[in-house]
């Protein structure tokens, strides 16, 4: 029966972009072969007269609003690309953001009083109406009894049973599209899918979002380049959430990108360094950095909030991002090509050399060059009809990192249109390459792989107390234990000396 009616969702959700035009719009008619084009003109006799009203951003975003918040999520990230889409597109679609529909306040104050407990009086000297509404929840000024201004957090009403709906739509969607189209099954719909659900059902539980803002914190102040505001912990539960309030304006107010002494390059660099560090450093990055969760200050101060969606990084991914970034940063293709066999993003039956001089096609084209000045669009086409090329799959672990790098691209470019990430992301990864693959990095990795080894055959070999006669009747039915054993240790003398050269 769920199947059968995520079926007739997405019959639905079809229907309504149909009647606004937001499917096939009909300014993009002199683009669309002749099929395609036939096609469009059938649908658009379903549109109705919402559909003559409003630029297409303006009908997308219409749709998405009334689809849900996974597909909210979806118009948050494409209002991030206006290189791509142009920037009546993405301003049209950056509602999407913070100002959707707010729900009453007397319905925010119960869910307060219900998942914490106790009267919004005994927690709040003053409590007031929503300052921004989102696709999952909405965000109330209010204030402690010691004076200090805070952000409270509160879940939309029946939110978990939306999302459990927009997830089966998303599966159905996934399996029809990994069905019908074999250029779309390199891309694992039903991994991307599971993904994205994931992701957002995590949302759906502010402790968690909670525990994500204190452990960013903690990391986004040993570099500098972002912050994020302190968790009120008396104020948090499953379904609230409290955080001091973030100084500045956000960045989705058009009035931010123009406050008196605002250095815009120096923010956009700073932006691209935060995402950088926090994920080759310390494997953990915020990963929804549109616009709307983020607040700037002059000169170039940037604060984080909403910590739903943490991605993670784990050792060797951090490696190959970082070897990946590197190669391009000294144009070594040849060995950012190595990298993507050795990681597997590349299948081993394709030509390591082929897809090196690929992969200089992108990068000539793209090195040293300012924002505005690279059609970012058909960069995005080429690699695409390269990876189709050489058979790369979607590698799901890495949806939250790929998606993530796109939004604060998109975010960077909109505060600086002439940023040049790659001079931005020099310093992060060069620090990176210097103490994580230096000689005495991998030294040090080397004896902490064969200390482990140690233990791991010390517990294979770990017998209770037995005569000479046993140990040696033991030692020679393990000769290959032993041996390990003793090529370990002789790793270990290896690595030690080569740490005290």
């Amino acid at each position: 029966m769920g199947g059968v009616a995520a079926f007739g969702r997405l019959i639905g959700a079809g229907w309504r972009l149909a009647r606004n035009d937001a499917l096939l719009p009909r300014e993009l008619d002199d683009l669309y072969p002749a099929g395609v084009r036939t096609l469009a003109n059938g649908l658009r006799l379903l549109a109705g007269s919402e559909a003559r009203h409003g630029r297409p951003g303006e009908r997308l975003a219409r749709s998405l609003e009334h689809l849900g918040p996974v597909a909210i999520k979806l118009g948050q990230l494409l209002s991030t690309r206006a290189d791509i889409f142009g920037v009546q597109f993405a301003e049209d679609l950056s509602r999407l953001k913070d100002q959707l529909a707010p729900f009453p306040l007397e319905i925010a104050r119960r869910e307060i009083e219900l998942t914490l407990g106790q009267p919004v009086e005994s927690l709040f000297s003053d409590f007031g109406p929503p300052v921004a509404a989102a696709s999952l929840a909405q965000a109330h000024p209010a204030w402690l009894k010691d004076g200090r201004k805070v952000a409270v957090k509160v879940l939309r009403p029946g939110i978990a049973r939306r999302v459990a709906e927009d997830a089966d739509v998303l599966r159905l969607a996934a399996g029809l599209v990994e069905r019908w189209s074999v250029a779309a099954r390199r891309l694992e719909p039903r991994a991307l899918a599971a993904t994205v659900i994931q992701a957002t059902e995590l949302e759906l539980d502010l402790r968690l979002e909670a525990a994500g803002c204190d452990e960013l914190a903690e990391v986004m102040a040993r570099d500098g380049y972002m912050s994020a505001p302190k968790v009120i912990w008396d104020g948090v539960g499953k379904r609230v959430l409290t955080l001091e309030w973030a100084q500045g304006v956000a960045l989705s107010d058009p009035a931010a990108l123009e406050l008196p002494g605002l250095d815009r390059p120096a923010l956009a660099t700073n932006l691209t360094r935060a995402f950088l560090s926090q994920a080759l450093d310390h494997g953990v990055f915020h990963a929804d950095p549109h616009e709307g969760n983020l607040f700037v200050q002059a000169p170039a101060r940037l604060t984080a909030v909403d910590y739903g969606i943490i991605g993670r990084l784990g050792a060797p991914e951090r490696r190959y991002l970082a070897e990946i970034l590197w190669g391009f940063l000294e144009r070594d293709y040849d060995r950012v090509a190595r990298v993507h066999f050795e990681a597997g993003y590349v299948p081993r039956t394709q030509n390591v050399a082929g897809f090196a001089q690929a992969l200089r096609a992108v990068g000539e084209a793209v090195f040293g060059r300012p924002a505005s000045q690279v059609p970012m669009s058909r960069v995005l086409i080429q690699l695409f009809e390269i990876t189709a090329l050489f058979e790369m799959r979607l590698r799901p672990e890495l949806v939250l990192l790929q998606k993530t790098m796109m939004t604060v691209e998109g975010v960077a470019r909109r505060i600086d249109p002439e940023h040049d990430i790659w001079a931005a992301a020099d310093p992060v990864v060069r620090r990176w390459m210097m103490r994580e693959l230096s000689p005495a990095a991998q030294a040090k990795r080397f004896a902490d792989e064969a200390l482990a080894a140690i233990r791991n055959l010390a517990r294979l070999i770990e017998t209770p107390p037995i005569t000479s006669v046993a140990v040696v009747e033991e030692r020679d039915a393990h000769p290959g234990l032993w041996f390990a054993m003793g090529a370990a240790v002789a790793g270990l003398a290896f690595a030690l000396a080569a740490l005290l050269r």
